[in-house]
């Protein structure tokens, strides 16, 4: 199953919430967010890719293609995924956001088993009543829909998945997984924490 994904590291936002700087390179612990992440991912899928719209070359660095949004204007985690999914080469895709370096080592795993068992389009992780739609894994068949949502101006990702077939999976067992750094103050706490 491993083979079948592509994972997909999404660093390509402006880093508004942390005063304008590019979050996947923030330190955490003596490596950059992205570094903690990629450690996580890496083992779980066949490739990883690093969706990024800044600062190119570092995450090249790290050893993955760095994939630029193909949409201009920095339109959000929508574009990132449409970007790896024209890229992607593996018949399934899995989406994390560059600032939750303590991902689930079974993220792929379990999200796969609801993707088939529900034969969904897409499944994505919950903890609680909250759904985190940037841990998804999809269908690379789905990029044509994606296209067509993106050419319409739309941006929102909660509307994007209530388009689809969708499967979400309870991770409440494994709730801090998905805790992300979006300020500094985040960025501290988690320094300390861990």
């Amino acid at each position: 199953m491993r083979d079948a994904v592509t994972g997909v590291i999404l660093a390509g936002g402006q880093g508004r919430r942390m005063g304008g700087v590019d979050k996947g390179l923030q330190d955490l612990n003596g490596r950059p967010l992205v570094q903690w992440v990629l450690a996580r991912l890496a083992p779980q899928v066949n490739t990883v890719l690093i969706n990024a719209n800044q600062n190119l070359a570092r995450y090249a660095e790290l050893g993955c293609a760095v994939l630029p949004d193909r949409i201009a204007g920095f339109a959000g985690p929508l574009a990132g995924l449409h970007a790896a999914l024209s890229q992607a080469t593996t018949p399934l895709l899995l989406t994390v956001p560059c600032d939750s370096p303590f991902l689930p080592s079974d993220l792929v795993e379990r999200l796969h088993a609801a993707l088939e068992a529900e034969n969904a389009e897409l499944a994505v992780a919950r903890t609680g009543d909250r759904v985190h739609r940037a841990f998804c894994l999809t269908r690379r068949e789905i990029l044509p829909k994606l296209e067509t949502f993106l050419a319409s101006g739309e941006r929102k990702v909660g509307l994007w998945h209530t388009s689809l077939k969708l499967a979400e999976v309870v991770f409440d067992d494994e709730a801090d997984g998905f805790s992300n750094i979006n300020t500094m103050e985040d960025l501290t706490t988690a320094q300390s924490g861990r």
